[in-house]
């Protein structure tokens, strides 16, 4: 009886080295690229234009956006579209009556310490220095919006529902970052 309990004991450890190992995964870190919108001045037309051309620049990303796997894919996406997301940012300013301009580009910046929200998520963000789409309207001295370009966790919401489709493709994307 000795006999049997050692060997059943002996397989019992095996299994479960067996399983751990099959199932143990490594704590991915999951690398963020950010957004941020620097408004003109802190004067309240520059303030509210710039949440305008935050409300564009979203819309206009989703689309692009909705295929990105990786954070090296989505700065490869920004890039190749800088041109594209000035366009759309400047069409709004002229729209509303501002002719300065935005500039975009990717840089390493702080960021303090930030909890970004969804109904169905919370990501909370230390601070400390992170690569960044930085759109920059007109001089960018005054105060700034920012979020996630990926994962797109600032993305996953609208009001143009011919979106729909890209953003369930963006939140499946989120919630598999947040595992």
């Amino acid at each position: 009886m000795k006999y049997i309990v050692s060997i059943f004991s002996i397989v019992v450890v095996a299994v479960v080295l067996v399983v751990s190992g099959v199932c143990y995964q490594p704590k991915q870190e999951t690398q963020y690229l950010r957004i941020h919108i620097r408004a003109n001045s802190n004067s309240e037309a520059d303030q509210a234009v710039k949440y305008l051309v935050k409300d564009a620049i979203v819309e206009a990303l989703i689309p692009i956006l909705s295929e990105v796997k990786t954070k090296d894919e989505a700065q490869e996406v920004m890039r190749d579209n800088f041109s594209y997301i000035e366009a759309v940012a400047n069409g709004v300013l002229e729209s509303e009556g501002f002719y300065y301009g935005s500039n975009a580009k990717l840089d390493n910046e702080y960021f303090p310490t930030r909890t970004y929200s969804t109904n169905e998520s919370t990501i909370t963000l230390a601070e400390g220095y992170y690569d960044a789409l930085v759109l920059e309207l007109g001089s960018g001295e005054g105060n700034n919006w920012w979020c996630l370009v990926y994962p797109a966790f600032c993305f996953t919401t609208t009001t143009n529902y011919d979106n729909i489709v890209y953003i369930s493709k963006i939140w499946d994307i989120i919630k598999s970052c947040a595992k």
